[in-house]
């Protein structure tokens, strides 16, 4: 049995709503990088954890305390969700580091097939992180929130 942990990107999951539905479809239905496991061994999810976001002086270290959440549980794999894969500018940094604190952990960049390329995956991604949107300084500022106005 391989017992696998997912690691997502904090601001596909936490900004723009990302539920992981692709990634875990993916997993039940061994496509994508799911695939590569052996049809005769069992998939076992351990858990699913966001990445702590860009990182900072502590980023590395935040990240390898989350890992280590997973790895407590004996998983044999971490991946990177497609998300960390198009997107992260640091999924090499964050990969080395992981295999150098974990060894015994196989760490797979990516989970679900890829339908668009990442340039166009990160230009729609990019879209919507520049979308006009109200946020709480225009309910402070009482700016037109309620289309009332």
């Amino acid at each position: 049995m391989a017992r696998i942990g997912i690691l997502t990107c904090s601001n596909a999951t936490q900004d723009l709503g990302c539920s992981s539905a692709g990634c875990l479809a993916a997993l039940r239905k061994r496509k994508g990088a799911f695939a590569d496991y052996p049809q005769d061994q069992p998939l076992d999810l351990i858990g699913i954890i966001n990445c702590p976001g860009c990182p900072t002086l502590t980023g590395t270290d935040k990240l390898l305390q989350r890992i280590r959440a997973l790895t407590e549980f004996r998983t044999d794999a971490i991946h990177f969700t497609y998300c960390m894969k198009a997107l992260c500018p640091f999924k090499e940094k964050y990969k080395t580091e992981v295999e150098k604190e974990f060894p015994n952990v196989k760490v797979v960049i990516g989970t679900h097939q890829e339908h668009i390329t990442p340039e166009e995956y990160r230009e729609k991604v990019k879209k919507l992180f520049n979308q006009q949107r109200k946020t709480m300084i225009d309910v402070i500022l009482d700016k037109n929130v309620d289309n009332k106005r």
